[in-house]
Parts: C-alpha cells; sequence; structure tokens
C-alpha cells in the first residue's frame, strides 16, 4: 500500500518521503490535508481515498468511497472540509469529510450536472457558495452550492482544461486547448468577458492566480510557463523555458517569492521570482534578414533582383529581430528573460552576453514519475505529486524552497 522512504538530503533538492500505491488507474488528484497529517485522492478507477499518516510513518487508506464514473478532478476546501469531485460523466459530487476518533466521509447528496462532458477542473467560492467549473463541453459553468441550480454558463471553441478565480472580484481565469486563456467577471445569471490573454503556442495546462500581488501563472504543452502582470494590466511580462515536457502543475510562494513548475516528463523546476527579470521581446517580422539584409525563402522579388537563394527565417531570442542561420550561428542561455536552456541568439546579441548573466535563476530536480497534478502545503514544506503511473509520491521540499521563521517553515 505506502512504503516509507527514509533518505535524507545531502543536498538542496527534494525528499521523497513516502510513496502511495494502491490505485488501479492513473490519480488525477491528490491534495494534501494539514491538520490530519493525509492525503485525499482521486483516480480513474472511480475510488476516493483519504491517506492518514500512522505513527509507523506509512499512510494508509482509512476512507474509500466509489462513485458511478472516473474522476477526472478535485478540489477540497480546508476550512469547511468540503470535497468536491469532477467526473468523467460531466457531473460534480459534493461530499464532506469529518475527522475525529473514528473517521467516515459522509456523502451531502449533491450530484451536479455541470456539464456534458468531462469535468476538467473546478474551484469552491466559499463566500458566494459557488462551485465554478470547466469541462470539456467547452465550457466554463458556476453554480450554487446551497440550492445545487445553475447560475451561468459560456461556451469557448475549445476543451476548456484548467480553471482559477478569485473570489473577491469575481473573476475567473479560464484556460483551454487553443492555447488561450480567457479572463470573465462572473455575475449571478450573467457574465462578461474581460480579455483573452494569447502568448503560449500549445494548450494551457495549469494555471495559477495569486491575489495578493495580483499575478497570474499558466504552464503549457509548448514546455513554458508565463507570467502574466494582471494587476500592472500589462498582460504578458515574463516567459519561462526550463521544462523538456508539457507543464502540468504550476504553484506560487508567495511568501519565499518562488514558482513550483511540474511537467508530465517528471521535471520539477523551482524558479526564483525575486531576481530582476526582462521581459522577452515579441518577434519581429520581416521579408529579410535585419543583420544583413539577405532575403528570406518567400521573398521572391528580392531573390529574383539580387539573383540569390532565399534564406530560412530564425529568430534572436534577445532582441527578436528576424535574422538568418548565419547571422544567428551561436546559442547561448539568458536566465534574467527566463530561458534556462540554450537558446538560438542573433551574433550581435550574443557579445553582449556576459559570463555572470548566464548565472542560473531556477533549480532543477527529478520527480522520476509522470506528474499531472501537484498540491503543496508551504507551511509544512510539502509536495504531493500523481499522474498516471498510479503513484502517489509526497515530497520534503524545505531544502529547495527555503526554510525559516519568516517563511513559515519548520525543520523537519
Amino acid at each position: 500500500m505506502a512504503a516509507e522512504i527514509h533518505s535524507r538530503p545531502q543536498s538542496s533538492r527534494p525528499v521523497l518521503l513516502n510513496k502511495i500505491e494502491g490505485h488501479s488507474d492513473a490519480v488525477n488528484a491528490a491534495v494534501l490535508i494539514p491538520k490530519e497529517d493525509g492525503v485525499i485522492t482521486v483516480s480513474e478507477d472511480r475510488t476516493i481515498r483519504v491517506w492518514l499518516k500512522r505513527d509507523s510513518g506509512q499512510y494508509w487508506p482509512s476512507i474509500y468511497h466509489t462513485v458511478s464514473s472516473p474522476c477526472s478532478c478535485m478540489s477540497y476546501h480546508h476550512d469547511s472540509r468540503r470535497i468536491f469531485i469532477g467526473q468523467d460523466n460531466g457531473a460534480i459530487v459534493v461530499m464532506e469529510n469529518e475527522f475525529n476518533i473514528c473517521v467516515y466521509l459522509t456523502h451531502c447528496g449533491c450530484v451536479c450536472p455541470a456539464h456534458q462532458n468531462r469535468v476538467s477542473d473546478m474551484v469552491f467560492s466559499l463566500e458566494s457558495e459557488w462551485v465554478v467549473s470547466t469541462g470539456h463541453d467547452k465550457s466554463v459553468s458556476w453554480m450554487c452550492t446551497q440550492s445545487g441550480s445553475m447560475l451561468g454558463r459560456h461556451y469557448f471553441g475549445s476543451w476548456a482544461s484548467c480553471l482559477q478565480y478569485d473570489n473577491d472580484t469575481q473573476h475567473a481565469f479560464v484556460g483551454d486547448y487553443s492555447g488561450q486563456i480567457t479572463l470573465l467577471k462572473l455575475e449571478r445569471q450573467t457574465y462578461s468577458t474581460i480579455t483573452t490573454l494569447k502568448g503560449h503556442e500549445g494548450s494551457i495546462g495549469a494555471l495559477w492566480w495569486d491575489p495578493v500581488q495580483r499575478l497570474l501563472f499558466s504552464g503549457a504543452s509548448d514546455h513554458s510557463v508565463i507570467m502574466w502582470d494582471i494587476g500592472g494590466r500589462k498582460g504578458r511580462t515574463l516567459l519561462l523555458q526550463g521544462h523538456h515536457e508539457r507543464v502540468q502543475a504550476v504553484r506560487y510562494l508567495q511568501l519565499t517569492r518562488q514558482l513550483v513548475s511540474c511537467s508530465a516528463d517528471g521535471g520539477v523546476t523551482v524558479w526564483n521570482m525575486d531576481s530582476p527579470r526582462e521581459e522577452a521581446p515579441q518577434w519581429l517580422d520581416s521579408d529579410s534578414c535585419q543583420k544583413c539584409e539577405q532575403p528570406f525563402f518567400w521573398n521572391v522579388k528580392q531573390m529574383w533582383d539580387s539573383k540569390t537563394i532565399g534564406l530560412r527565417q530564425h529568430h534572436c531570442r534577445k532582441c527578436g529581430k528576424a535574422v538568418c542561420g548565419k547571422c544567428s550561428s551561436k546559442s547561448t542561455t539568458y536566465p534574467v528573460m527566463g530561458f534556462e536552456f540554450q537558446v538560438r541568439v542573433c551574433d550581435t546579441c550574443y557579445d553582449t552576453v556576459k559570463d555572470e548573466d548566464r548565472t542560473a535563476l531556477a533549480t532543477f530536480h527529478e520527480g522520476k514519475h509522470n506528474i499531472a497534478f501537484m498540491d503543496m502545503d508551504p507551511s509544512r514544506g510539502l509536495m504531493v505529486t500523481c499522474g498516471s503511473d498510479r503513484v502517489v509520491k509526497i515530497w520534503d521540499m524545505t531544502q529547495v524552497v527555503g526554510c525559516s521563521i519568516a517563511t513559515g517553515f519548520s525543520p523537519r
């Protein structure tokens, strides 16, 4: 069922504390329960399980509940101890759990038909008593948990994949498979579209909203993370490239000014967001190289006039200019602009990059399993990851994301 891992940190890296096995299919969500030192998991095998840590250090399934359809996502509200489970058939099941001498799970009798297809993400707002959810029926919906009635729905052009919600302003951020993020203002019985954020070149896999600094973080299948300055109304601000696979989970730690992102290949990247950074430039359009003025292969007129063969177009990641391969023969890292891996730059920009400019502003770690979902408890420095390999892993992150009274962390 569960095996204790007794390794301790020898360097600044995540330490695997526990590995929980028991599900017979992919685990789509796992949430840490701070007070009881437990984990709630939901799976494609149609089960909801609560694992509590015993005196032996092992996690055992204290609660086991089966529903009618595969569990696609989950939202756990810590204060009210309500669990919201999205299902493959489009329904949302609402449950309550209590932890005392006799641990039990009570069904609220509330099964809400929120979508016509798989529920992809959801958020519960205690202030408004709403459940906001997204689904593969290309919609976002919001329902009243007190009456069980549907309040509103908005449709998109593609699957709605992930969601974040601001309780104070009732704004919803919805990511979809086209790579767009739509900002909606939700009201009872109505809504308005505020703006659409475009910057990713692949489907949105994860969103995280920080209401304090009013920053939105998005991860996508283009292997990148973007930080959007919503409060400053600047739109796209920082592009972060530090993954080799689809980014499927992001979490911003406001106290330590660090961003944790996880990808499908098990990569865990911790970004230092407290250092000064530069915004990556927009790529410029040109029919010829903006360095040597040689035509690109679609510029037939200039090729004919100069009797030359057209060249392939590239872009310098540092200045954004359209250049040919000869004028951009070098590559470099440039972490201050979010490029932790080698990227193509023009020869002029390469000469301006100093050795200190190549100092990494992120650390890279290996989760050694597919990570489809991640949750963190910053007060204890714990992280839980899960995915299609049916395994749930619990990590000690205090050596990676900081350990001090100021951050609320305590040594384990």
